[in-house]
């Protein structure tokens, strides 16, 4: 039996009744416009002090503005996999690009897969395809009738997981350019044009438009006359960071295209028939912007890592102005757009999905306060460093082997390596400079066994044997 063949009965075991008797009204268009490494505070509307992004503070204006969005993980590869399959890392066991822990071997107390023991010890579990096994968001889409379009960045594999297209430069190129067209500086445009004209030819039917920008992943690079642009700005008085120009006319190249593809939705009298929805993969990357007053970056789990900007426009349905606080993460997105799609959800036994239905939230409605989580079993060096390497002072990684649950306003982080944990308010704390685990042990010790609970169901995979190659005398 092939896994396409299995996959179809899954999905067909997994047809729900309510899901069957959907009504037949229109469902919604559905537009999903991702920035790769774009941080919280990059954008205008969160306080961004040298950036411009009048496109993306207008949307967000327009609908709803998610003050807690957060991608299900903290780097591009297993955020995406978050998004495509609705289920957590712990299950897709999708933690990096490259597959291996990244930081010198020798400084890692844990035994992971790593550059010089890329296998590890056998107990953590490390790919970087998704499996085509899995149902994914295209697919369910597709079942109900949807038009699917990948643009962009993919970062799961060669399966393209049943998009119609998968064109990763806008001009036709396959899965076979992925990771290849970081820096360019005219591929935001060409993405943007080709999303466009699919607009226009679709407005008659419902589609799925997922648009991943290169932007504004390293390498910097920019067309010169934006960056000349921003060059006169950083001149022009003295700022708070040493802000870059080049970073800065690519975070113009997503604004733009933010607009466009909006202007588009217009023009073919389709915005009220379309959700739009923008955010960005990860937090910013800290070798080319400032997440503070976040702490962290990119790749690590603290909140400069994880949270990210994230509005959503659909007049008539959501209301302008908007703000929902309520904590939201990515695999909440493949429950959301199947509800809408009057799509049907995948068989829980094979695929048990992790998020929920963001549609009552869309509506001005609460939802259940429930958890959410994060899990990671690898170290990643970096350049913002937050953690020492294991009993020294020496600050050298993003993150080590960690998982984090989240409940309300309260924030727990689990660092295996250490066998520690630290607790934050983020309401009242939204640089995480108080851990609280010590003056609040009960709270501490009800997320610890909250998040215990989750790490078994998930068959989350925990780094438990010691690295050999461990230098214990690193000063």
């Amino acid at each position: 039996m092939t896994k396409v063949f299995m996959k179809t009965v899954l999905f067909a075991l997994g047809l729900s009744l309510s899901h069957a008797l959907a009504t037949t009204d229109k469902h919604p268009n559905i537009v999903f416009i991702m920035a790769d490494d774009l941080g919280w505070m990059d954008v205008g509307y969160n306080g961004a002090e040298f950036f411009e992004t009048p496109n993306i503070d207008a949307l967000c204006k327009s609908g709803m503005e998610f003050s807690m969005g957060y991608p299900g993980a903290a780097n591009c590869l297993p955020s995406r996999a978050c998004i495509m399959s609705g289920m957590y890392t712990a299950r897709t066991k999708m933690w990096q690009p490259g597959k291996v822990a990244k930081g010198e071997p020798s400084l890692m107390r844990l035994l992971v897969p790593n550059q010089s023991n890329k296998r590890g010890d056998g107990t953590i579990s490390s790919t970087t395809s998704l499996d085509p096994a899995v149902v994914s968001l295209a697919e369910i889409l597709k079942q109900a009738d949807y038009k699917t379009l990948h643009l962009g960045k993919w970062h799961l594999g060669k399966d393209g997981q049943g998009f119609d297209q998968n064109n990763t430069d806008g001009r036709g190129a396959g899965l076979e350019m992925d990771n290849r067209l970081y820096g360019d500086e005219n591929v935001a445009e060409w993405m943007t044009d080709t999303a466009v004209d699919y607009i226009a030819e679709n407005k008659d039917d419902p589609f799925f438009l997922y648009l991943c920008h290169w932007d504004v992943h390293v390498p910097i690079n920019a067309r010169k006359n934006v960056v000349e642009k921003y060059r006169k700005k950083l001149d022009s008085k003295t700022w708070s960071q040493d802000w870059d120009p080049v970073y800065a006319a690519m975070v113009e190249a997503v604004d733009v295209s933010v607009g466009r593809v909006w202007q588009a939705l217009k023009d073919n009298g389709i915005e009220e028939d379309t959700l739009l929805i923008f955010t960005s993969d990860n937090g910013g990357y800290g070798g080319a912007t400032f997440n503070a007053p976040l702490k962290g970056s990119k790749g690590g789990f603290y909140e400069g890592g994880i949270r990210v900007p994230l509005c959503m426009s659909w007049p008539g349905t959501i209301k302008s102005g908007t703000v929902c606080d309520t904590p939201v993460t990515g695999v909440d997105y493949f429950p959301t757009f199947a509800e809408l799609a009057g799509a049907s959800l995948p068989d829980a036994a094979s695929q048990p999905l992790d998020g929920v239905s963001l549609v009552p939230l869309m509506k001005g409605n609460p939802i259940a306060e429930r958890a959410i989580y994060w899990h990671y079993p690898m170290y990643l060096s970096g350049r913002v460093q937050v953690k020492p390497v294991y009993g020294t002072n020496r600050m050298y990684w993003r993150a080590t082997p960690c998982s984090i649950v989240r409940k309300g306003d309260w924030k727990l982080m689990q660092f295996f390596e250490t066998g520690s944990v630290e607790l934050y308010n983020i309401k009242e704390d939204i640089g995480e400079t108080k851990d609280l685990a010590v003056s609040h042990p009960e709270k501490a010790d009800e997320l610890l066994k909250m998040l215990g609970k989750w790490q078994v169901k998930a068959n989350a995979d925990i780094p438990t044997s010691l690295n050999p190659a461990f230098n214990s005398n690193m000063k």
